[in-house]
């Protein structure tokens, strides 16, 4: 999906998915773990080691993506029971990661409120080609007007050259882009790419903060 530059606009928000347009990362954590019957903290741990095996953090080997959710489900596995001596049948990692999960339905009106105010709206996501379709099902495309993920640009945040490409895409300046993110390093991220930046903790919070920031861009009503 690629936008048309909006340059009127008083401000880009990008917004994160998994953690801010859906339930908190932690609780998907372990309601997942739950589902499948395998510990939480070994869950994470076999993760990590797959990672690191790319060169990459727990998630990077399919938001790039390196290998498919397949591949990756089946080395997850072979770490559970060849490091940890847990059997786990991971198969269709996304459908069960996202059974039952309903998208933020306050932060979508936030996000619907902010385009009405004139702002420029994104979603910025380092997201697995496999759960694309996930997304959509979660949260319709027409909230926005341009989505960028991770697995079709080849790079994922925090890297440098995402933030570049958001704000390109949105036809604003870094200063006039925001991202609004769950993962702390994300938004450090952003600010050292030059954008502003709200870590996001819930809907309401992170709406407030918004806000402002339109607040501050947005041109004062003429005297009459």
């Amino acid at each position: 999906m690629t936008a048309t530059a909006n340059p009127s606009a008083p401000l880009a928000v990008w917004t994160d998915f998994g953690g801010v347009l859906t339930p908190p990362v932690s609780v998907t954590f372990n309601e997942f773990a739950d589902r499948v019957g395998v510990p939480l903290w070994s869950l994470k741990e076999s993760m990590r080691i797959v990672g690191e095996k790319y060169g990459t953090d727990s998630m990077g080997a399919i938001d790039i993506p390196l290998i498919d959710e397949a591949t990756w489900s089946n080395e997850l596995e072979d770490v559970l029971g060849g490091t940890f001596g847990i059997v786990a049948d991971l198969e269709n990692f996304g459908d069960r990661w996202f059974a039952g999960r309903p998208a933020n339905a306050v932060w979508v009106e936030a996000l619907d409120a902010f385009r009405a105010r004139g702002a420029f709206v994104g979603m910025l996501s380092n997201l697995p080609p496999s759960w694309v379709r996930h997304r959509r099902f979660m949260i319709d495309d027409s909230h926005f007007d341009d989505i960028i993920c991770s697995f079709e640009v080849d790079c994922r945040k925090p890297d440098p050259e995402i933030f570049r490409l958001a704000a390109a895409r949105a036809g604003l300046a870094p200063h006039q882009c925001v991202l609004v993110d769950d993962l702390e390093k994300n938004v450090v991220g952003a600010m050292e790419a030059g954008w502003q930046a709200v870590h996001f903790h819930d809907a309401e919070q992170a709406a407030r903060q918004v806000s402002h920031l339109l607040d501050a861009t947005s041109p004062a009503p003429a005297l009459v």
